[in-house]
């Protein structure tokens, strides 16, 4: 499956992108044919198969920034939401279409005026009136704004954090701009949401347990994420290889500078130890181990795997790694907003840490389980 992937990527997708960007329809196009070959939706919360095996071909998935999108990948997250947490009513009305790629969705945590990576400031906020949630807020960098049927907000209600399901045709929903990353739109922007109306139905799990529903998402979330990284890592190490052993490159006789065996060298152990840190996080996750060490270590590890790809690839490329006749810079953008993207690697790095010197007692750090305690998962 992941070869398949990875040739439907490399002769559909990468021919495609410069145009993919500007035109809805063609991704739309791209998605019916990855359906017509069966590559659509391969990990869905009623697939079979563990996340682990998934792995493989979500790397493969992830060679070209637009195929997650074409794949269906967009909606995993929501589904896996949905499927655990969601009221009937809500799984009725949206599992299905979110399923079928009829509609797509998007998640609201990010604000204009709070700290991403502390929950604590959040300042969305919904009351319960009349039987009633009344939701107001702003959210920002919010993926897929415009495009969105659904979005799962977090908001700061009496009992601490809550998750509501807001359809985007409710009264009193605006997206109110779209928002460029590093001069590039790709789809993010800006939301608000005046006294907009919210049925207890649309509550996601309970009200109170917003962090809890974070955490879960975040978990899969940064997983997946990664693993679409690593694909475009080594997308980079390819086109570095390629540069390296063309005519050009034999003629400035790149395979024998020891800084070129140096960079290749680089990016290979990167590559290497990032995809090996996430199958020990996704092989934890499907045996209901607590794998929060695992998980941040690899997402920091995969974003600086891209990042060094990215940059070795444009260095060895030259002039032509940094012009529109090459795919490096969008992805060498895309690297940059890495370490910051599903929580940033400096809040993470000092999280570990913390984690690492509670775990770590007299008797040292058991390296099976840095995260700590067995912890079955619903």
């Amino acid at each position: 499956m992941a070869e398949r992937v990875r040739r439907f990527v490399n002769e559909r997708i990468i021919p495609l992108e410069a145009e993919l960007a500007a035109n809805p329809q063609l991704i739309a196009e791209l998605s019916q044919q990855a359906r017509a070959e069966g590559l659509w939706g391969s990990f869905y919360p009623q697939a079979r198969g563990s996340l682990r095996e998934y792995l493989a071909i979500a790397e493969q998935e992830g060679r070209s920034e637009y195929a997650p999108a074409i794949f269906g990948d967009d909606a995993t997250l929501d589904l896996h939401m949905l499927s655990r947490h969601a009221s009937e009513a809500v799984r009725q009305r949206f599992l299905e279409p979110l399923a079928s790629g009829s509609i797509v969705s998007s998640y609201g945590m990010s604000e204009p005026d709070s700290i991403g990576s502390i929950p604590a400031t959040i300042t969305s906020h919904a009351e319960l009136i009349d039987g009633q949630w009344r939701l107001n807020g702003r959210k920002w960098f919010i993926c897929r704004a415009e495009r969105a049927a659904l979005v799962t907000v977090v908001a700061r209600t009496a009992d601490g954090l809550s998750m509501f399901l807001v359809p985007t045709d409710a009264p009193g929903f605006r997206v109110v701009r779209p928002l460029s990353i590093l001069g590039r739109f790709s789809g993010q922007g800006e939301l608000a949401f005046e006294d907009v109306t919210v049925a207890p139905s649309h509550v996601l799990g309970q009200p109170g347990q917003g962090l809890a529903l974070m955490q879960e998402r975040l978990g899969l979330g940064r997983i997946l994420r990664s693993v679409h990284w690593l694909g475009l890592a080594q997308r980079c190490f390819d086109l570095m290889c390629a540069r390296i052993h063309s005519g050009r490159g034999q003629q400035a006789r790149l395979a024998d500078k020891q800084l070129v065996r140096l960079r290749v060298f680089n990016v290979y152990q990167a590559i290497a130890s990032a995809r090996a840190l996430l199958q020990d996080a996704a092989a934890k996750r499907d045996a209901g181990v607590d794998n929060s060490v695992e998980v941040n270590i690899a997402k920091v590890a995969a974003s600086q795997a891209l990042s060094v790809a990215a940059d070795s690839a444009i260095q060895i490329m030259g002039a032509e790694g940094l012009s529109e006749w090459s795919p490096l810079p969008g992805i060498y953008s895309t690297a940059r907003t890495t370490h910051i993207l599903d929580g940033t690697d400096d809040a993470l790095i000092s999280a570990v840490g913390r984690q690492l010197l509670d775990n770590c007692g007299e008797g040292g750090l058991d390296f099976d389980r840095p995260s700590g305690r067995s912890r079955a998962r619903g």
